[in-house]
């Protein structure tokens, strides 16, 4: 067994919360360049760029989860990934009954 992880205030401090155009939902697929294929928690299935501020600093895996913009147009299938929440913030925002995926 490892450690247990401790939620520190800081993290909780840090979080981005959805606003009401935005989406959670977990990364599934790395398509190349910026790109990743995200099943969101509305039902839909979107294919996702990394926006420029994120692309260098965070990295984002398979089984992330992320905030989803979606777009103006082609909300359905398009959106910008604006922030990847840690394993932390993961579990509360379970806990508060933001994420049901």
């Amino acid at each position: 067994m490892g450690k247990k992880k401790v939620i520190s205030e800081e993290e909780i401090k840090n979080l981005v919360l959805p606003a009401p155009s935005d989406v959670l939902g977990i990364a599934v697929k790395l398509l190349g360049y910026d790109r990743v294929l995200v099943k969101c928690q509305d039902g839909y299935e979107r294919v996702c760029r990394i926006r420029g501020k994120m692309k260098r600093r965070v990295w984002i895996r398979e089984g992330d989860v992320v905030l989803v913009s979606p777009w103006d147009f082609q909300t359905e299938t398009r959106g910008d990934i604006i922030w990847r929440y840690t394993k932390a913030q993961v579990e509360w925002l379970r806990k508060n009954g933001y994420l049901t995926i």
